[in-house]
């Protein structure tokens, strides 16, 4: 379904969050949104939501817009599992989330994507760059790539107000309002569990990214092939592992009688390890308040430091019966 034509006044080019309504009215649905089974909800339950550099870098950048509470009740809806479905396609965002009516709110976010030129270049960059080729394969971002797409004339995340255009068909004049802004949450928490939805955001499935930069097979007949996709450093990862298979093997049947024998000489025993008795306890959290806090916790390097050891063991430190 298309998005309805956006609504409200101050609509044109430049508008930016809450500018397409007017500080003067009341904002619609004051009501507690309606209860719901099966919701997507956030597993963020307090605080940022976003734990990648990606999805907190995406949130950033639209709070740095300035919507207010807007964003924060947002939040609380898509932490209540408001949000009943979202959708991502080239380009579109689209999705339902309960309001405090019947009927679900549809929601439409859509960005424009990026140019099949600007995919080109950036593939050609990551493919020159082994590091940035290996992290994509792993299904990570390179920290470089939103540099990478901006010095091929593109943009990874939205970059100002314009670059968004929002619908909602909820009564609601303002922009982002509340069903919108949970979606968002819930976009960037996507972006956590697969970075390529931002790619594909963009304008760029993941098969066709990874045949761009030679970490995959052909992309289908009509998409973009990347100019970087021969000799890249992506390549030179994808065939490590069969140019190891050509190294000639040993049957397991001749290796039965060495296969638990040390390659080198192993020590008759193992070294003792001289370290504080309580070194395991200084690497964790302090306990809380309500078990004693750093009362508790000294109580404890006390106890471990009266621990018997085995004898000659220097004081201070642990030796084998310790560990």
């Amino acid at each position: 379904m298309s998005p309805p034509p956006r609504r409200g006044p101050g609509s044109g080019a430049g508008s930016g969050w809450g500018s397409g309504w007017n500080s003067g009215w009341q904002e619609w649905e004051h009501s507690a949104p309606l209860a719901v089974e099966g919701g997507l909800a956030a597993r963020s339950t307090r605080g940022a939501i976003g734990t990648s550099w990606w999805s907190k870098r995406f949130l950033a950048v639209l709070e740095s817009f300035g919507a207010g509470g807007r964003l924060t009740r947002g939040k609380a809806y898509a932490r209540k599992g408001q949000v009943l479905s979202l959708d991502l396609v080239p380009g579109v965002v689209s999705g339902k989330v309960q309001g405090s009516r019947a009927a679900p709110y549809e929601v439409w976010i859509t960005m424009p994507v990026l140019a099949p030129t600007v995919w080109e270049s950036v593939e050609a960059a990551v493919a020159e760059q082994a590091l940035f080729a290996a992290q994509l394969l792993g299904g990570e971002l390179p920290a470089e790539l939103e540099d990478v797409v901006a010095a091929a004339g593109g943009s990874l995340f939205p970059q100002s107000f314009d670059d968004l255009s929002m619908r909602c068909t909820c009564p609601d004049w303002g922009l982002p309002c509340k069903h919108l802004a949970a979606a968002f949450y819930l976009l960037a928490e996507t972006f956590d569990d697969d970075p390529f939805r931002i790619l594909l955001w963009r304008g760029r499935a993941r098969a066709e990214l990874l045949a761009g930069i030679g970490g995959g097979a052909a992309p289908p007949a009509g998409g973009g092939s990347g100019s970087g996709a021969a000799g890249g450093g992506a390549a030179a990862v994808v065939s490590a592992a069969s140019e190891l298979a050509d190294l000639p093997g040993t049957p397991v049947a001749e290796q039965l009688d060495r296969f638990w024998v040390a390659p080198v000489p192993l020590p008759a025993r193992p070294p003792t390890l001289a370290a504080p008795a309580d070194v395991l306890l200084r690497q964790l959290p302090g306990p809380p308040a309500t078990l004693g806090g750093a009362t508790l916790a000294a109580d404890l390097a006390d106890a471990y430091r009266r621990l018997p050891r085995t004898p000659g063991s220097a004081p201070g430190s642990t030796g084998p019966a310790d560990r």
